[in-house]
């Protein structure tokens, strides 16, 4: 499991510990085992985050609940890749031992865009993002608001998921289509 081969070459520093300290104090809940890499970003609301056992955070990632109703989970034996950005405006849930890749994007929500009105002055329209256990989301995908990927699934490089992903499913491209199915 690459999760268990990272953490084997983990060596927490006196530095790296006093690092995982203050950032749990912060954080609404935190379980044993974790690890946050330098530079990890838990941003606005970091009391709406709940993240479990033996969860590594990679440099560069920024996990934010952008508003007081928002919340983000990340279950157990999760990794969280270099600057994967997980911004919730409802709701993001990521289950037990996932592999999120590098450059991974998360965002549950989208603006309107009528004509008649400015577009910073759009609504913002918001879905729960849900990921289910033993995912994969490999590098640069970018999954968008209301989309549920189920246990199993694989999420091809770079591909936009714009619509569920069904058990063991492997979807790629723009918009992330079916591939085939894990054996």
């Amino acid at each position: 499991m690459a999760n268990l081969q990272l953490r084997k070459h983990i060596k927490p520093t006196i530095k790296d510990k006093l690092r995982i300290w203050n950032i749990k104090k912060r954080l609404g809940r935190c379980g044993k085992g974790v690890f946050f890499e330098k530079n990890a970003s838990f941003m606005r609301y970091p009391k709406l985050i709940s993240i479990g056992d033996h969860v590594i955070v990679k440099e560069g990632a920024k996990i934010c609940p952008c508003n007081e109703q928002s919340s983000v989970s990340i279950g157990d034996n999760t990794t969280i890749g270099y600057h994967t950005y997980i911004f919730a405006s409802q709701q993001i849930s990521i289950g037990n031992n996932c592999q999120i890749a590098p450059f991974v994007y998360l965002v549950d929500s989208d603006h309107g865009i009528a004509k008649d009105t400015l577009m910073n002055q759009q609504p913002n329209i918001t879905a729960p993002i849900h990921i289910g256990n033993d995912v994969w989301i490999a590098t640069g995908a970018k999954i968008l608001k209301g989309v549920t990927i189920h246990d199993g699934a694989v999420i091809a490089a770079g591909a936009v998921v714009k619509e569920d992903v069904q058990p063991y499913e492997i979807v790629g491209g723009i918009p992330a289509k079916h591939i085939s199915f894990r054996e």
